[in-house]
């Protein structure tokens, strides 16, 4: 697996403002410039998309007064799935899945929430499309996302993060398909890697869904400071998703290891055949090899040296113990 551990030298920060009847979205070109949220009547989500340089990274964190442990999981970019609680404060990391169907390759990247009374900072070590469309819903006043919170906003960018793993499992299942098409008709040693990777793949990416899940069922808690007891339900649903997203990677993972038997099994079968097809050969020649090393011996007073049809006769003979032997591998099915 290739994991996107890479800091972005660009950083995107965008600071979206909004309720029910307000709509305000502003582009930053320093995290300098964002300032602390303190209307609580409007939602505030903080999206910075690419990690610049620590110590901007620390003048946010200093801002907000997110503890130092906080930021270094926000810069080291290889967190599992996790939430940590404090006193003003959630933090929450997820990692962003894509499989890359031309390198046949998953890719992963962290994204780190941290969710406060009325506001949103999202991280992304690269700028998720999947994300903007929820950008998108709130501009156009979609759903009922203006109507509800920063705990809804944190549902749905949960909520398409886990989407993005249907995609990828999806994928990864096309993948095996065309492997377990391959396997029936011809595998190679070829066919053989492609399914060790995919479960080198897939065992990765259950590492990352049983912590996540473990997340969503701190989120769903009735009496979560930052989260309304009418948001909870959502959560109890994102729960639900992630089972079904455990259960398929677990059943491509045991298609996968029947896939390794039916491999093997077809090797040790061809290699049978060929072994049966050798013994057959070797079984037909050794009568022969027998004949051939009788008059091989060259001893002056063999009977049959000096007879005129004898070569011929010979041949004739092995010829006919030949065909004899073949015709009764055949009557027996062996061949």
């Amino acid at each position: 697996m290739s994991l996107e551990n890479t800091i972005a030298r660009d950083t995107q920060i965008n600071v979206i403002q909004y309720n029910e009847n307000f709509f305000k979205e502003e582009a930053l070109e320093d995290l300098e410039e964002i300032t602390v949220p303190t209307d609580r009547k409007k939602v505030t989500w903080i999206r910075i998309c690419g990690l610049s340089s620590r110590e901007k990274i620390a003048k946010l964190a200093e801002k907000f007064n997110i503890h130092p442990l906080t930021l270094e999981d926000i810069l080291n970019t290889v967190q599992r799935p996790k939430i940590e609680e404090f006193y003003n404060y959630t933090y929450i990391v997820l990692r962003i899945f894509r499989f890359d169907s031309s390198e046949k390759e998953l890719l992963s990247e962290q994204m780190s929430i941290i969710l406060g009374e009325g506001f949103i900072i999202s991280i992304e070590e690269k700028r998720s499309e999947e994300l903007g469309k929820i950008l998108d819903w709130i501009k156009s006043h979609r759903g009922i996302i203006r109507k509800m919170g920063h705990d809804y906003l944190l549902y749905l960018l949960i909520d398409e993060v886990i989407d993005g793993y249907f995609i990828v499992l999806e994928n990864i299942e096309d993948e095996i398909g065309e492997l377990d098409r391959e396997l029936t008709t011809n595998p190679t040693s070829s066919t053989l890697q492609a399914i060790h990777r995919f479960k080198i793949q897939l065992l990765q990416f259950n590492k990352n869904m049983w912590p996540l899940r473990e997340v969503i069922g701190t989120l769903e808690r009735v009496g979560h400071q930052f989260i309304d007891s009418q948001t909870t339900p959502y959560f109890r649903d994102l729960y639900d998703h992630m089972v079904r997203v455990i259960e398929n990677t677990e059943t491509l993972q045991v298609i996968l290891s029947d896939m390794l038997d039916v491999y093997f099994s077809a090797v040790s079968n061809k290699l049978n055949e060929i072994m049966k097809v050798l013994t057959m050969i070797a079984t037909i020649f050794m009568p022969l090899t027998f004949i051939a090393g009788i008059y091989g011996m060259n001893f002056k007073y063999m009977p049959e040296i000096e007879w005129v049809w004898g070569y011929p006769a010979t041949l004739l003979a092995m010829l006919t113990i030949g065909l004899y032997m073949i015709l009764y591998f055949r009557r027996k099915k062996w061949i």
